[in-house]
């Protein structure tokens, strides 16, 4: 199966860079509607057959015109929200604090699953809940499969499940709005990361680009 792993349009906490994980949370900015529209080209040529989207609005608004486009159902899904911040929700994500949200999302990727976010959830139930959706996926038969879903937990998932990407990597890459990380595999076999934000994924890992539709975050 091949596994798009799309990041939602731009909400207005992403332009503050503040922490905003609640549930259904804000929806899209001005920039994070245009991205919308602009992401079924940008996919052009995937051969998508199923939609998922998490429970948080703004994953749902993103999938929209390419549901349309394609004529598909969002399934919205739990388990492909963003990682709960707890304690750390509303603080900068280049403050100390939140420095510290993804030191830990992190930290579960290479394999501390029993650390907990304080006031918030740990590592066997964020990356059990997005397991059980790629596995819910992969049981349709589906050749390509996109998620929307959010940036933190999409790095902290493909760090914890790619074979070829590491936490390094997946720390030092973060994924811009609309970005996408292209994977192939199963539950069964593993994964491999094809591409990331656009750039291949190699043994050593690609030089991160920007989104499919070439708008960076503002």
């Amino acid at each position: 199966m091949r596994l798009l792993l799309i990041r939602h349009g731009q909400i207005p906490p992403n332009a503050r860079d503040v922490l905003d994980t609640r549930v259904p949370g804000p929806p899209l900015t001005e920039l994070g509607e245009r991205q919308a529209q602009a992401l079924p080209d940008a996919l052009h040529g995937e051969d998508i057959t199923a939609l998922f989207a998490s429970t948080l609005v703004r994953t749902q608004l993103t999938a929209r015109p390419l549901a349309r486009k394609l004529g598909l159902e969002i399934r919205v899904r739990d388990g492909i929200r963003e990682i709960t911040a707890g304690e750390f929700e509303g603080e900068s994500g280049h403050s100390g604090r939140g420095l510290r949200y993804m030191e830990i999302a992190f930290s579960w990727a290479a394999g501390q699953v029993t650390r907990r976010m304080p006031g918030g959830e740990d590592g066997v139930e964020m990356l059990g809940r997005y397991d059980a959706v790629v596995e819910e996926a992969s049981a349709l038969g589906a050749d390509v499969v996109a998620f929307l879903s959010h940036g933190a937990a999409i790095r902290t998932w493909t760090a914890a499940r790619a074979d070829n990407v590491d936490v390094e990597f997946a720390a030092s890459h973060p994924l811009e709005n609309t970005g996408v990380v292209v994977l192939e595999g199963s539950p069964q076999d593993g994964w491999k990361a094809l591409s990331w934000a656009g750039a291949v994924v190699s043994a050593t890992g690609p030089d991160a680009g920007s989104g499919p539709t070439g708008r960076p975050v503002e």
